[in-house]
Parts: structure tokens; C-alpha cells; sequence
């Protein structure tokens, strides 16, 4: 989905050294194929192996090395230093890309990570843009610049947190953060154990939670800092917000470099996803404490996704949520914007009329109000 709604590059793992471990990741088969597929669409693949491995863990990392090297992987993201100069003797041919977690928040260690032989450098996200500016003043040329742009903020500078270790014995460091920034917290007076004060009115407070970074509307400014890659927090997320944010920030990013206003339906089209509320981040000063709930605020749901599809726009689909004939619905194609259109003709796979996808991951069929190329999404608007 990334690569269909517009990604230039896509970072994954491997199942070792990366910073997701409840992820389902790419076993090395996988891995090979999906540098085939991102290749063959003119797309980069950059591996995680952004853990900070301990002593024991140094002998696997030679061969996993050599291996991402001769499965065509375009770059590693790195975050100790030991493992970059590891890379340079193991996987020349590979890039380096220093990540988040190393915490970069200057030249001064973005120009000795280039000497080191880094390729990029993934700034911190705590990094404000008038310091962006400046590290892209005093850095050379060829060192690029890469800064998230879209995704979950943490509470801890960079992601190096200790919290969830302490709390539940699940290492943030070695991809296993079980977010206890997250949850919701009372008081407990140390002579009354198991007596739970509540803090607000609502029943405990979230004094860790933080919003989720949006900088869809300032491309423009962020070009300009000298930014060369924005990056989208997409690893442990659904295929259709994965979808959706890329071709959100596709669509900006094209329309800033013609020099066109930002559309609004491009805005628009971030709610539509699971998310906490916006804010900024760092780029524009510090975005303060989020005391509210920590839950998630979506105003879409996938109703299913585009198999096959012919010119006159009948489809054949896999539904992902119940809906029902005349039912509004939209659809989510990688290149144009959204059709809003009412849901019609719906049959089964031997072509009986049925009034509603009732079956999950049921193929049905349907007609659409355009053609829409495979993996193109029909979502039900809240």
C-alpha cells in the first residue's frame, strides 16, 4: 500500500535487531521479495537494525549483514555506532542511515556521524526548524536530511525510554515498549496500598500521553529548511492508514514542489485515519503536555478493498466491514482524490444480488463509480 499511493522508499525489519518486535516481520525470504517488488517500482527498501545489541548479539550481526547486501537492500537504519562501523565492513554496498534513536539534534554530531560514513541522518524528532535550518547550513551537501513527519510523539527524548522495562519488564530500547506512556494513572497515598485517588473528575489522568505529530500543511517550510526525505510512522499500522497518510502526503508534497496551495481534502483525509489529536511536534517550540484521553479518533472505516476492476468500474472486492446497498461510501484510489459515491449493485461471486457484506474477508462484487486500479479502498464515512 505505501508503494502504491505514492512512497519513494519504505522501511522495514528483518526478524532480528529491529526496533518493532511485536511485529509480524519479513522472514529473509520476504525480505528478498520485497526488494524485488519495491525495485521493480523504482522504490527503496531500508532495513531497521536499530536496536542497541548487546555484547552476546555482535556475532549474528556479520551475517545478517552480508545477507541484507546481497538481498539488494538500499540502506540499514542504524542507532549505536558500533553497529555503523560494523555495516562498513560488512555490507559496503549498502548505505547507512543513522536513526531517530541516536538522537541527533545538531551538526556537530550529524557532521562526525557523516565522517563516520553515514548517508543520511534521521533527526531526532525533539529537533525545532530554525535548528533544521541551521544543521543543513553546516553540514555538507551530500549528508541527507530525513525528519518525521507524520506519527506517534513519544514521551522520552527520541524514543530512549526506561519506563516500560520498569514497569512491565519489556526493553523500549530492544523494540518491546508496551507504551505505559499511554495508560491512565490515579494516586496512591504509600500508608493506604490498593486505595486509588482519582486525580481529575473523569477517574485518573494521562500524565504521560502525548499527541500525534501532523505537518501535512507546512511541506512548503520544511522543504525549505533542507529537509531531503519526510518520513511516516507506518510499521504496526493497518494497511489503510498506511495507504491513506502516504497518499495524503504524496498529493502535498507534489502540489508544494509545483507551487501550488495545499488542498484542503489532503488535510481532510488525516482524520479519516486512526490517530490521537494533532499537534506539531517540536518544529515550532515545545507542543506542551496532553492531558486528555489517550484514545484514538477515526471518522472512516474501511469497507473493503479492490481486487480487479475494469474500465466501466465493475469490481471485484474483499469486504472489511459490513455495509449495506445504498449505504454512502467513498473511494480511495492511489492517484486522484476521493469519489463519493452510493453503494449499488452488489452480488455475490456467482452474481446474485445481495443487499449487504455481511461475511468477513467475503469477495464480492459491486460497481464503482470510476475504475479503480487493485488495492484501491472503499471506505464508509462515520
Amino acid at each position: 500500500m505505501a508503494l502504491r499511493y505514492g512512497a519513494d522508499a519504505v522501511y522495514l525489519a528483518g526478524r532480528k535487531f529491529g526496533m518493532r518486535a511485536a511485529a509480524v516481520n519479513f522472514s529473509d525470504e520476504q525480505l528478498r521479495k520485497a526488494v524485488i517488488y519495491a525495485h521493480e517500482r523504482n522504490a527503496k527498501v531500508y532495513v531497521t537494525c536499530n536496536t542497541l545489541p548487546r555484547e552476546d548479539e555482535l556475532h549474528d550481526l556479520p551475517e545478517y549483514m552480508e545477507f541484507l547486501q546481497d538481498a539488494g537492500v538500499d540502506a540499514m537504519i542504524i542507532a549505536d555506532i558500533g553497529v555503523l562501523e560494523l555495516a562498513k565492513k560488512y555490507a559496503p554496498n549498502v548505505k547507512r542511515h543513522v536513526s531517530t534513536q541516536f538522537g541527533v539534534i545538531n551538526s556537530a554530531a550529524a557532521n562526525a556521524l557523516y565522517n563516520l560514513g553515514a548517508d543520511t541522518v534521521v533527526l531526532a524528532r525533539e529537533t525545532p526548524l530554525e535548528d533544521i535550518k541551521k544543521i543543513r547550513r553546516n553540514t555538507p551537501e551530500e549528508l541527507r536530511l530525513e525528519a518525521f513527519v507524520h506519527g506517534a510523539m513519544c514521551v522520552s527524548f527520541s524514543g530512549r525510554c526506561l519506563l516500560s522495562n520498569y514497569m512491565t519488564g519489556r526493553d523500549a530500547n530492544r523494540g518491546q515498549c508496551a507504551q505505559p506512556c499511554r495508560w491512565k494513572y490515579h494516586l496512591v497515598e504509600e500508608k493506604r496500598p490498593g486505595e486509588y485517588f482519582e486525580i481529575t473528575e473523569d477517574g485518573g489522568t494521562y500524565i504521560l500521553n502525548s499527541r500525534d505529530m501532523r505537518m501535512i500543511e507546512h511541506i512548503p517550510e520544511l522543504m525549505d529548511a533542507g529537509i531531503c526525505s519526510f518520513k511516516i510512522e507506518g510499521r504496526m499500522k493497518s494497511a489503510y492508514y498506511t495507504a491513506l497518510v502516504t497518499n495524503a502526503y504524496r498529493h502535498a508534497i507534489d502540489e508544494a514542489i509545483a507551487g501550488k496551495p495545499l488542498d484542503k481534502i489532503w488535510v481532510d483525509e488525516t482524520e479519516k485515519l486512526s490517530h490521537r489529536p494533532y499537534c506539531t511536534g517540536f518544529y515550532f517550540g515545545a507542543p506542551g503536555q496532553h492531558y486528555a484521553a489517550a484514545r484514538y479518533f477515526q471518522t472512516a472505516d474501511v469497507a473493503a478493498v479492490v481486487k480487479s476492476c475494469d474500465e466501466m468500474g465493475d469490481a471485484v472486492l474483499t469486504q472489511r466491514n459490513k455495509f449495506s446497498q445504498g449505504d454512502s461510501l467513498e473511494l480511495l484510489v492511489p492517484e486522484g482524490r476521493p469519489v463519493a459515491f452510493t453503494a449499488a449493485n452488489l452480488r455475490d461471486k456467482e452474481d446474485k444480488p445481495i443487499e449487504d457484506t455481511r461475511h468477513a474477508m467475503m469477495e464480492f462484487k459491486m460497481t464503482l463509480p470510476c475504475y479503480a486500479p487493485e488495492g484501491s479502498i472503499v471506505r464508509k464515512c462515520r
